[in-house]
This record gives C-alpha cells, structure tokens and sequence, in this order.
C-alpha cells in the first residue's frame, strides 16, 4: 500500500457482509481493517495479540466475563491479548480495527461460518 489517503466511507460501502473484516491499510505488522457487526460473535481471545476496536458507526456491547462495556460512534476499547471477549450487536454497526496481521478474527476458535482465514484486501 502507498501512501494515498482513503476514504473510509468508500471502503466501507464495499463491506456487505457481517463478520468479515477487510483490510484498508498496513503498518508496522498491523493491519487496519474495517468490519460490520450485526448480532452475536462468539466468545474468543488472542494468545499474541491486542485488539483495537474504534466504533465507526452504530454502537455495540463488548461482553468480558466479569462486565460488558457499551460503546457508541467515536469510542474504541483496547481488548489485551487473552482476554476472553465477544462483541454483541443489536443494530448494525461499522468498527475499525487496528491489530497484529497475525490475528485472526475468532482468536482460539475454529468456527465454520465465522473463522475468516483468508481476508481481503479493498
């Protein structure tokens, strides 16, 4: 990727699909990506990794094991690496996420419609 800006309403107009983060950027070992929420994922965590979430649009609940934080337009949580989470969504929401490209999306789960092995770039 060069150093062109991006348009992050135009790149999210091309996610249709929940649960299936896309790649926008790299830097440093990151990947920056965008995602849409909609919904239950699955409980999960990451051995290596932290997570960034920055909540685009919309508004969605994290859930720990010991409380669930709510987090609205503008907002981002920083999940440690292996924290058990899951994020919930009542309504659509878009999140961007600043992590590891080393992390995959259902962490210490294999689930056969969630698990995304092979991303995208857009």
């Amino acid at each position: 990727m060069s150093s062109e800006k991006v348009s992050v309403a135009d790149k999210l107009s091309k996610v249709s699909d929940y649960w299936n983060p896309v790649i926008v950027g790299e830097l440093n070992n990151q990947h920056v990506k965008l995602v849409k929420f909609k919904g239950e994922f699955i409980w999960h965590h990451h051995e290596g990794e932290d997570e960034m979430f920055y909540v685009l649009d919309g508004e969605f609940d994290m859930h720990f094991r010991d409380k669930v934080v709510h987090l609205k337009k503008n907002e981002f949580i920083i999940v440690q690496k292996g924290v058990e989470h899951k994020p919930v969504a009542k309504t659509e929401v878009s999140v961007m996420l600043f992590e590891p490209s080393s992390t995959l999306n259902t962490g210490n789960q294999v689930d056969d419609v969630l698990t995304q092995n092979n991303l995208k770039t857009i």
